[in-house]
């Protein structure tokens, strides 16, 4: 058993504060030192722990400075542990995580950053490689020059598919929640009445939507639609291994940012075995099979880049389920089924304990508080208390004091349900969300805003999901953007439009599966603030290329910069100019990558590229009159 099993990854830095998440296979909670060039830094360690299993704690150890970081410094870190013997072990596992010549990891805080990195859509079995590898190989290359390291990592959505994975990563998930006796709990309105039935059922491969809730149709076309007399309560579309319980929540988290426990799930091939599998799902078990190796072979890269940057994320669907908050009608189905609701609120303390903690830690200390209460030897004893809180929960979206200061915002918990039409889609932030966020931004110089779906989207896309809305299959189309409920698009762009509204805006965003820059202007206003949206998606996830080229050309031809459609979109008073990316075709790059944003903090330059997994690099350039 390793002594850490994931982590150490640096979390929230400040002038005075770091965080570091870790994960380990006893009780001990390591101390902190930190020190620069062989100084220690004076401070006090605090150490908040949750137990999710016999041989699983997750830590949140934060140290509080006396004095400032200085600027861009590299603050080396280690864990001490009071146990000689965990300490031994430890120092022996961490030569993982160090570059060439390092003794400890490090990190460095910049109250002005000038080089963001940012990506989303994160598919293990995807067939790719992993674009948040080549973090670590931006660090390789600073740590080789000594400088350009980047500042800081934003994960903007998709960090894990609950409820689209892998028959080999499901089977890699139950050998490690066995393996640390992660908990188990009993389910209410469920084919199986304990969590830890999941990996023997017959249904528990391929076939988990014989294990989700359903619920009656209610009219006759419906019944027709889905030609039965039920109709599934989650919409996603590869439900086939969504996972249920919290340990399977826990359990993937480990597992897609460590490399530690994999060694004991694979073969001598690389490869998990098939026991238990259907004979017929056999081939697209080897098929994923073949992705997810690709998968594991890189997180040894991205564990170490992860202990070497601070990294801040916020959530999307996929993090939860499909759709999530995608409708009014989609909420009380999932909520008023007693399954469906805990499968989400497991997600969230999936969630809480490996994202959003390290985000915002004060913020979500109650949560803290409350998991650490609900849980005992054997598991929680107040599952559905935490699950309530949880889902009661609006503070999940939070702010980097930096200079220019960085909005994450929460698109999917404050939604703007329709009142005409439960069926369509909700704003991705109600009006007192996004009145928050106008009082946080006024009078600023200027904004990093981070978006999981981006605010200008590709306009024949949001077309054809307006069309599909009309009919009422918003479903059909994941029909999430910000223009899609007439509430929210008229706020957001009346922000933008506001006199007090920052001059310079960079909005950072992902979820989409492609890459593309716009910078957006004011029409017939002197004084137009620069609004610069760069997209970048996915890590390890992309569009269908043929189907992307169809509408990247359909786009440039329908909503050309004198077309007439233009004057039917909510955004007809606002100048849309796409850059074009240096490699590809048109206005969308379609590739896994990663976003490397760098800023200026002398003027208003804005310089975007996507650093693609294979290591090229695609840029997208600004035209000379911007």
């Amino acid at each position: 058993m390793p002594q850490v099993i994931a982590g150490p990854i640096v979390r929230k830095v400040t002038p005075t504060e770091s965080h570091i998440w870790v994960v380990t296979s006893n009780a001990e909670a390591p101390q902190l030192k930190l020190s620069v060039c062989d100084q220690t830094i004076v401070g006090e360690c605090q150490i908040e722990t949750v137990r999710v299993g016999s041989f699983a704690f997750i830590h949140l150890i934060s140290f509080y400075a006396a004095d400032t970081f200085k600027d861009r410094a590299r603050i080396s870190y280690q864990l001490l542990f009071d146990d000689p013997s965990a300490q031994d072990k430890w120092e022996k596992e961490q030569r993982a995580i160090l570059y060439d010549g390092q003794p400890s990891p490090s990190f460095h805080y910049t109250e002005t950053p000038e080089t963001i990195l940012h990506g989303s859509c994160r598919k293990p079995h995807f067939h790719s490689e992993d674009a948040l590898a080549q973090v670590d190989v931006l660090h390789k290359n600073a740590f080789e020059k000594g400088k350009d390291f980047p500042d800081l990592l934003l994960m903007t959505g998709d960090q894990i598919y609950a409820d689209d994975v892998a028959g080999p990563m499901l089977k890699a998930i139950h050998s490690v929640i066995e393996r640390l006796g992660l908990y188990h709990e009993a389910l209410e309105g469920a084919v199986v009445g304990n969590t830890s039935e999941l990996a023997t059922h017959e249904f528990g491969f391929y076939e988990r939507e014989q294990l989700l809730p359903q619920i009656a149709t209610n009219t006759v076309l419906s019944s027709i639609f889905f030609g039965a007399k039920k109709k599934p309560v989650f919409t996603s579309v590869n439900a086939q291994n969504h996972l249920i319980g919290s340990a399977e929540i826990i359990a993937m988290y480990l597992l897609v940012w460590s490399d530690t426990l994999w060694p004991d799930t694979l073969r001598s091939d690389g490869s998990i075995n098939k026991d238990g599998i259907p004979e017929k799902y056999s081939n697209i078990f080897d098929k994923e099979n073949d992705a997810l190796a690709g998968f594991v072979k890189q997180l040894p890269q991205v564990r170490r880049a992860l202990a070497h940057i601070p990294t801040y994320m916020i959530f999307d669907d996929h993090d939860v389920t499909d759709d999530w908050n995608l409708t009014r009608g989609w909420e009380q189905e999932v909520y008023g089924n007693p399954l469906s609701k805990r499968m989400i609120g497991n997600a969230l303390i999936g969630y809480l304990l490996c994202q959003g903690w390290g985000n915002a830690p004060k913020k979500v200390a109650p949560l803290i508080a409350k998991v650490q209460e609900s849980i005992s030897e054997d598991g929680f004893t107040a599952h559905d208390e935490v699950i309530n809180d949880l889902l009661d929960f609006d503070q999940w979206h939070y702010r980097l004091d930096t200079t220019p200061p960085i909005e994450v915002l929460d698109t999917r918990t404050q939604r703007w349900r329709s009142e005409s039409n439960m069926n369509k889609p909700s704003g991705l932030m109600d009006w007192e969300a996004l009145c928050d966020f106008q009082h946080s931004i006024i009078g600023k110089e200027s904004v990093i805003v981070v978006s999981a779906a981006p605010i200008y989207g590709v306009k024949v896309i949001e077309a054809i999901q307006k069309v599909f809305t009309f009919f009422g299959k918003a479903l059909t189309v994941d029909a999430e953007n910000w223009m899609a409920h007439k509430g929210t698009a008229n706020v957001i762009l009346n922000i933008f439009r506001h006199y007090k509204t920052p001059p310079d805006f960079i909005i950072l965003s992902g979820d989409v599966h492609y890459s593309f820059v716009y910078d957006v202007r004011l029409r017939f206003r002197r004084n137009s603030p620069h609004i610069t949206q760069f997209t970048c998606s996915g890590l390890k996830n992309a569009f269908p290329d043929g189907l992307i080229r169809w509408l990247d050309r359909l786009n440039r031809v329908l909503y050309r910069s004198k077309s007439p459609l233009n004057l039917f979109t909510r955004r007809r008073n606002m100048s849309v100019k796409a850059r074009e990316p240096s490699m590809g075709y048109g206005e969308l790059f379609n590739g896994c990558a990663i976003g490397v944003l760098k800023i200026s903090q002398k003027n208003t330059d804005v310089q975007c590229k996507a650093l693609l997994s294979n290591g090229k690099e695609v840029e997208f350039p600004a035209s000379k009159d911007d």
